[in-house]
């Protein structure tokens, strides 16, 4: 973990301490059939999508650009969704034996809580129209989507009309509530530490990220109706672990630090397929 000049962690520490976590809990993820793979490798993941979204946040302050920073999120985003869709069509040969494929799509839920970030920006700076639209748009797009074009298809029988659809919702619109990983939550999230980024004392958007994440995780629970013991806690739903990420966040020293920023863009892509290939030659090769 990079020591800046003052005590702590700068962003690239933060960085690499998500993306070692995050390999943790891809492995469990890609795994787990084999029973081989303890679960607390996810549990350590628990920190990888928190430390991300809190160097998003931090990013998209500081950046003196912000249309390339957005583009380079957006654009492999775009490509993880085209693959993501293929599974359902073209690359259906490439899934695994017992019909497991990765789903993951958290650049596509960082594009998303990009512009409305921009939006809560432009508000900010009292352009309230450009403002509101780029929030609520990205937000209400899934219900506008699925109202306006998914119902008026489906009643007609417009196979090719559900398609492009599910298409676009995958790729370059892409619908929140349809990413499984990161998605509605994760934009709440977002949203959150950025509204308390203006603070003061930046201290308290990390107070008020970790309260959100505690009463939604354990609220959905009791709302679910389900029993919190040790099965639910920590093995059914411990999304709630998360919350520990709170420890290195306060532990940012404010400095960006030093390190390959490309190594974070490509390195999320390109592990994801490899765990998941090798993966499927080990499932072959025990069943």
């Amino acid at each position: 973990m990079e020591q800046g000049k003052t005590k702590g962690l700068t962003g690239f520490g933060l960085k690499y301490l998500a993306l070692g976590s995050m390999v943790l809990d891809h492995i469990h993820y890609m795994f787990e059939f084999t029973g081989a793979i303890p679960i607390v490798f996810s549990w350590i993941g628990r920190l990888a999508a928190p430390l991300f979204l809190f160097c998003l946040v931090e990013g998209f302050l500081h950046t003196h650009h912000r249309l390339k920073y957005f583009l380079k999120i957006y654009l492999i985003s775009v490509g993880m969704g085209a693959i993501r869709f293929g599974f359902y069509n073209v690359l259906s040969p490439a899934i695994r034996g017992d019909g497991f494929y990765p789903v993951n799509g958290m650049l596509s839920t960082f594009a998303i809580l990009f512009v409305v970030m921009q939006g809560m920006d432009w508000i900010r700076q009292r352009r309230f129209a450009i403002g509101t639209a780029a929030v609520v748009l990205p937000l209400a797009l899934p219900i506008l989507v699925y109202r306006c074009v998914m119902i008026p298809c489906m009643n007609s029988g417009n196979e090719l009309g559900i398609f492009i659809i599910n298409l676009l919702g995958y790729t370059v619109l892409p619908l929140h509530n349809w990413i499984v990983d990161g998605g509605t939550v994760t934009i709440l999230e977002g949203m959150i530490l950025l509204l308390f980024s203006y603070c003061k004392n930046k201290r308290i958007r990390i107070y008020v990220w970790g309260t959100f994440v505690v009463l939604w995780n354990f609220l959905g629970m009791n709302l679910m109706g389900l029993p919190l013991n040790t099965q639910t806690v920590l093995f059914d739903l411990y999304d709630w672990m998360g919350v520990f990420s709170m420890i290195p966040m306060l532990c940012y020293n404010g400095e960006r630090g030093h390190g390959n920023a490309k190594l974070f863009y490509w390195f999320y892509p390109v592990h994801i397929y490899v765990l998941y290939g090798l993966s499927v030659l080990v499932y072959m090769v025990t069943r």
